[in-house]
């Protein structure tokens, strides 16, 4: 983060705010730990803040500190709605675009407070006033340890370390994806100086399967397909194979990486059919120079991150299926065979 920017940090807070944080739609470790992160700081410097998120989040992440004063949009309409009208300021989390915060985004967009976007992914919108994007970082949580740092990094106790740590580690694949830097490992050793204990983090987001969930990724694995002569597979999960295995939400994080831990393949892809919705919800995610940021928002009106990303088609999801093989047969070129 560069002085000048830091500094509008500063002159937006020099004095106690009403600040409303909001992470995106279906919050994952990183939009909740780095939402959490932040209200735990600006809660020590005398701030009144909410978090505000458009719906659950999964169930894996209902430890985290501070997280049962989250106030869920989906289920508290009119408070939020209140709180989000009297607000002095609105940080906006993990997203860069109001379409990804759904029925919340017009009452954003209109809402005459200061508007903050803090995010690491690409094509951002121009809704805030203050900008602190960076597309070369691994996670949010990372910027806003940068953010707390420069503002009074004292302040970060276990707590922040926790919540920093957590969207860390799960955004970054723990600490595979490309997108790990050496200064991502400087700022997890900080992180564990402060309090942060890696081993129970680990524990609580990963090591927590139901007996359904994990019948759910064996009905995945079993769909696990690959394409003849080109290093891509993909895995389907239909409503009527969730429902028989009870599915929760949050219960396919992750499934997609399955597909990219076999020897030779580029890409993985992961479609599942949301029938409430009438959409399938995809996840992309990629090895090498592969840009499934490009392929996403080119296909599937998705984005993301070079070798993460997501999309959605509102096809039937045998539909869906044969639209990403012809994507695939079209962008055959791409992978160097």
């Amino acid at each position: 983060m560069d002085n000048q920017l830091l500094e509008e940090f500063k002159k937006a807070l020099i004095t106690q705010k009403k600040i409303v944080i909001i992470p995106h739609k279906n919050p994952d470790g990183d939009a909740l730990g780095s939402s959490l992160a932040l209200q735990a700081f600006l809660t020590k410097t005398g701030h009144n803040s909410q978090i505000i998120t458009p719906n659950e989040y999964p169930e894996f992440l209902d430890w985290m500190p501070g997280q049962k004063k989250i106030k869920k949009f989906s289920n508290a309409f009119d408070e939020s709605i209140q709180v989000i009208e009297t607000a002095d300021i609105i940080f906006t989390l993990d997203f860069n675009q109001l379409s990804r915060i759904d029925q919340l985004g017009p009452f954003v967009e209109k809402s005459n407070a200061l508007k903050i976007m803090i995010d690491h992914h690409e094509h951002p919108g121009d809704y805030a006033s203050i900008n602190y994007s960076d597309t070369n970082k691994g996670s949010t949580c990372e910027m806003i340890y940068e953010l707390i740092s420069g503002l009074d990094r004292d302040q970060i106790d276990v707590t922040i370390a926790t919540c920093l740590y957590t969207g860390i580690m799960t955004d970054t694949g723990s600490f595979r994806f490309p997108s790990t830097t050496a200064k991502t490992h400087q700022v997890v050793s900080i992180l564990i100086e402060k309090g942060a204990q890696p081993h129970l983090i680990h524990q609580k987001i990963y090591d927590t399967y139901s007996f359904s969930r994990l019948q759910l990724l064996g009905t995945a694995l079993h769909n696990l397909k690959k394409i003849n002569e080109i290093p891509v597979v993909y895995i389907t999960l239909s409503q009527k194979e969730l429902n028989k295995n009870k599915f929760q939400k949050g219960d396919t994080e992750g499934f997609v990486n399955y597909g990219l831990s076999l020897r030779g393949v580029s890409l993985a892809v992961i479609m599942i059919e949301n029938e409430t919705e009438k959409i399938i919800k995809m996840s992309f995610r990629s090895k090498g120079s592969f840009d499934v940021n490009h392929f996403a928002k080119k296909y599937f009106n998705g984005g993301g991150h070079v070798n993460a990303a997501g999309g959605v088609s509102n096809l039937t999801l045998n539909e869906t299926v044969d639209q990403f093989l012809k994507a695939i047969a079209y962008e055959k070129s791409q992978f160097n065979i």
